[in-house]
């Protein structure tokens, strides 16, 4: 059963004057047009800007969240080779030097002693540069250089739980991606042909999600820039989806839940990824690395597990064409609230 997904083309704001959601907003957009306006419903206010990179040999990833009670910027590598991991991250108690933008595409800074982190966006380009003293006992300096192509599409979702319970997400794919990133004497080179970067903008107003999971992949695939946006369990009953595919900077909506089937002892066991109904989204994800985190809220704990793999499968797009789905390096994502 597909999902009868309203899709807006004007500039709209999320919230009303009292802070509550708009209900004009509900729905789906191919451009960031929902200008996050949060306001009030303090300690409830979820704001980030999460970037990972897809190189040919690291994944290089960075974001700033912003929890009304605290701002936190959290950077981290992968090495596919080595699989040498390091994360690191810096809290900063309610967060008031950090000034998160109400749209997508807008600048953002964290600058502190021992990080300092910038997305600047100019001309169609975003400048992503990370520096880091003591990153693993060594200096990290990255330096990249994010295109966003003047027709590619983007996946812009407003989820309603309530009139003070919604989400708006905005997700960029498949955005080629040029520069280095340096780590002690360890140069990693992009190369905008293959390294593929994607955008995660998530404004909200919930003091608990509940668990949600998320797969996502960015590479060239048959000579095409292919792009895979899933998410599962948080969007259920709401009659919207965050479900997309991207193939040359077209936007694929899937108006159907999306089903994600895995092992939850051992998250490293292949998943199956299915939608619910047809057979329009079928894929494989076998994961070769987890990255487990755990974030104390209040009186609660939130474990989000983030499994790196290869996707397999096909999904067939609404204009009737198979997209085959081969060794396709991506990601899965699951918080689970303890």
């Amino acid at each position: 059963m597909q999902h009868e997904e309203r899709e807006f083309t004007e500039s709209l704001p999320l919230c009303d004057s009292k802070g509550l959601l708009n209900p004009e907003s509900i729905g789906f957009a191919r451009s960031p047009l929902v200008v996050s306006n949060l306001k009030g419903q303090f300690m409830k206010k979820k704001r980030w800007n999460y970037w990972c990179i897809y190189g040919e040999d690291l994944l290089f990833s960075t974001s700033i969240v912003h929890l009304d009670h605290k701002a936190i910027c959290q950077i981290y590598i992968l090495d596919y080779e080595t699989q040498r991991f390091y994360e690191k991250h810096l809290t900063l108690p309610l967060g008031r030097r950090i000034k998160m933008p109400e749209e997508p595409l807008d600048s953002i800074k964290f600058i502190h002693d021992q990080l300092t982190v910038q997305f600047i966006h100019l001309q169609g380009e975003t400048h992503l540069s990370v520096t880091i003293p003591d990153f693993d006992n060594e200096v990290l300096h990255a330096d990249l250089h994010i295109i966003h192509p003047d027709k590619d599409e983007s996946l812009n979702v407003v989820i309603p739980k309530s009139r003070d319970t919604f989400h708006f997400t905005s997700k960029h794919a498949i955005l080629p991606t040029g520069g280095f990133v340096k780590i002690g004497a360890r140069r990693y080179d992009f190369n905008p042909y293959y390294s593929f970067a994607i955008h995660d903008f998530g404004r909200g107003v919930w003091s608990s999600m509940g668990d949600w999971k998320w797969g996502m992949a960015s590479q060239r695939t048959g000579g095409k820039r292919v792009g895979l946006n899933l998410g599962g369990d948080w969007t259920d009953g709401t009659g919207i989806t965050e479900n997309a595919v991207f193939v040359e900077g077209t936007m694929y909506k899937i108006h159907e839940d999306v089903l994600f089937t895995g092992n939850t002892e051992n998250p490293l066991n292949p998943w199956r990824i299915r939608t619910k109904f047809s057979e329009d989204v079928s894929l494989i994800f076998k994961p070769f690395f987890q990255r487990k985190t755990l974030d104390q809220y209040l009186i609660r704990k939130m474990s989000v597990n983030q499994m790196v793999g290869y996707y397999h499968g096909k999904i067939k797009l609404p204009t009737g064409q198979v997209l085959p789905i081969r060794q396709m390096l991506g990601s899965i994502s699951q918080r689970v609230d303890q």
